[in-house]
């Protein structure tokens, strides 16, 4: 498959009064064509600021990229204008953000919202716009579109008005959607719906997406390729079978370990990861996740491991891999994927 996206050794920091807070320490990957990717960890990994970093979005300042590339069909997003960035941003590549009651605009019509899209990207003449306003609607899953076009975001639910924010993404016929945890506040009902409704728009307009998500399940259910961030670095990578039936990290290993499962007792602990994050003002020298890891050895503390390629797809960064390594069985990797859906 053709590459779409290409990231290279990105790094990007904030300037706070406290310091410099190294968000994005050095991942690289890449996106190809018609397919899902999913970017799992806990909260302050970097995963939201990869996503944002794609299309700019995070405020610079504060905000800086210190190295690295993206490169969207041959051409560098980090090095950009901002009026070559606006024939990216909602055309080329969407976004679907975290929470659709804040990123709706409370004093204007569902309608017109999408609306103001065609208009600004010149898409189609003005006797078009409503027509294709509505059609995006109703291919997004919103029946009685006519009556939901006059309405204000306050009006629909929760699962609509992120429906409307998949529509919108949508509406310039991008190559790439990013959705940045996009189910985080709806409840389970109508999630499965959201992403089933992702999957099968997918299917049908061959566009590629980058899936921000924390939780497993969504991975499981979405994804085709995984990349497991921790501590502002990619510590795993590979297809769902291989996260979910050969883990090769510790990180990735706990994840697994922390989730119940449909057969799980009420009585059965869980298995949470001991410890916090690394403190991204003074990132640690060696494995970020060395401080939390039962298997961490003196070398784990003091130098950051390569990464390892398992196969094709399968790479990790843990020196549990190498040659002189204790032979390390790490639980969970036999968990069926069906377990945490």
């Amino acid at each position: 498959m053709d590459k779409i996206i290409e990231v290279n050794n990105l790094k990007f920091s904030f300037k706070t009064y406290g310091g410099v807070v190294q968000s994005v320490r050095g991942i690289s990957f890449d996106v190809c064509e018609g397919e899902i990717i999913g970017i799992v960890g806990e909260s302050g990994c970097g995963k939201s600021v990869t996503a944002q970093s794609l299309i700019r979005l995070n405020p610079e300042p504060p905000g800086f990229f210190e190295d690295g590339s993206i490169i969207y069909k041959g051409k560098d997003i980090t090095k950009m204008s901002e009026k070559e960035l606006r024939t990216i941003r909602g055309v080329e590549i969407g976004f679907i953000f975290q929470d659709p009651m804040t990123s709706l605009n409370p004093t204007m019509k569902i309608g017109k919202q999408i609306e103001e899209i065609f208009v600004q990207r010149k898409l189609y003449d003005k006797s078009q716009i409503k027509e294709k306003a509505l059609e995006i609607l109703k291919l997004v899953g919103i029946s009685d579109g006519e009556r939901r076009y006059n309405q204000y975001p306050h009006e629909l639910s929760g699962g609509m008005k992120q429906r409307v924010m998949i529509a919108i993404a949508l509406v310039g016929q991008p190559s790439v959607v990013i959705a940045d945890e996009p189910t985080t506040s709806l409840d389970v009902t109508i999630e499965a719906q959201i992403l089933d409704l992702l999957k099968d728009l997918q299917k049908k307009t061959k566009t590629s997406i980058i899936l921000i998500t924390h939780d497993l399940g969504v991975i499981a259910k979405m994804c085709d390729r995984v990349l497991v961030m921790y501590g502002g670095k990619i510590v795993e990578r590979g297809t769902v079978d291989d996260i979910f039936y050969n883990t090769k990290h510790p990180y990735t290993s706990g994840l697994l370990g922390s989730i119940a499962s449909l057969e799980t007792e009420k009585d059965v602990e869980l298995s949470p990861i001991e410890g916090t994050p690394p403190d991204l003002f003074s990132p640690p020298p060696g494995c970020p996740f060395a401080a939390r890891c039962e298997y961490a050895m003196e070398v784990c503390y003091k130098k950051m491991p390569p990464e390892y390629e398992l196969s094709e797809d399968h790479k990790t960064v843990c020196w549990l891999q190498h040659e002189y390594a204790p032979d390390i069985k790490l639980p969970c990797k036999n968990r069926e994927k069906s377990e945490v859906l």
